[in-house]
């Protein structure tokens, strides 16, 4: 993820792209649940990618807690990635998953703000960047750093998510039917304010940047149920961020009704729910440099 924060709100180009909090813990720990739950959807991203040859230096450029950047080593077995990103936290739970699974070697993490001055990333043949773009203050500036950075006929991988999973049945709960979709509604509009990019259509503003765009792809996402133990756990920590950035609008009903669901000690807990499932899209565009 990321991010999301499946789309958390995160510090530019760090995170999936979600909620509007900033507590370090809590969108890490959503970022690793993100990378759980959607490992498969990843991985068939990684697969699609229209590389010539298997390249050997990546750039993940807000790489967040390091869903793509793992899978990006486990896709290319000689390559080694260079991970960027605003959190330190961030990058040290990437290179403690990067130690575990053997692969430190590879990993070379680097913090820093793509927002100010341009990091000296030298020329990889891939960079992939995953729901970070449109937390860029001037994205059209960072396309055309990236399209400079690239070495000639470098892949740039753009994957974007379509905000925050949907979990709930479209009746769930049964006493605030279509709550989930409000909650989504009322972020949105936060969102349309305080992230303007989002939603983007990156196509136009690739090929602008001087890039070929050599394949679009939508990924849909429809996990369960049955379902693992970090669906709920997932549901939860998307749900409590999507209220962090809803609250204030929310109807009071409505906000009554999440709250039950968030409470972990309530017998209507989401966490307690087997009729979970994991609804959201991904949106691919694959970039080359002439």
């Amino acid at each position: 993820m990321t991010h999301p924060s499946p789309h958390a709100a995160h510090d530019h180009g760090a995170h999936p792209a979600h909620a509007p909090e900033h507590d370090t813990d809590g969108q890490a720990e959503l970022l690793d649940l993100d990378a759980e739950v959607l490992a498969e959807h990843t991985a068939s991203i990684t697969a699609w990618l229209p590389v010539a040859a298997d390249p050997r230096h990546i750039v993940d450029l807000g790489c967040g807690t390091g869903a793509g950047t793992l899978a990006l080593l486990t896709r290319f077995p000689r390559a080694v990635v260079t991970a960027v990103d605003t959190s330190a936290d961030h990058l040290q739970r990437l290179r403690h998953k990067a130690g575990a699974a053997g692969l430190a070697d590879r990993v070379h993490t680097l913090e820093a703000d793509l927002d100010r001055a341009w990091p000296e990333l030298g020329t990889p043949e891939l960079v992939w960047a995953s729901a970070s773009m449109h937390h860029m203050a001037d994205p059209d500036r960072t396309l055309r750093q990236v399209h400079d950075t690239l070495a000639p006929n470098g892949l740039f991988a753009v994957v974007e998510l379509a905000g925050f999973p949907r979990f709930l049945p479209e009746n769930a709960p049964a006493d605030r039917p279509g709550l989930e979709e409000r909650c989504h509604t009322a972020l949105d509009r936060h969102h349309a304010e305080q992230v303007p990019h989002r939603g983007a259509d990156w196509g136009p503003k690739l090929t602008a940047a001087g890039f070929t765009v050599e394949g679009e792809r939508v990924v849909t996402v429809n996990i369960g149920p049955p379902h693992t133990e970090a669906v709920g756990r997932y549901a939860l920590g998307s749900l409590t961020r999507i209220r962090g950035g809803v609250a204030e609008t929310l109807p009071a009903e409505d906000l009554a009704a999440l709250d039950r669901l968030l409470d972990t000690e309530s017998p209507h807990s989401i966490l307690r729910r087997d009729d979970l499932t994991v609804r959201t899209e991904r949106t691919v565009w694959a970039a080359r440099r002439p």
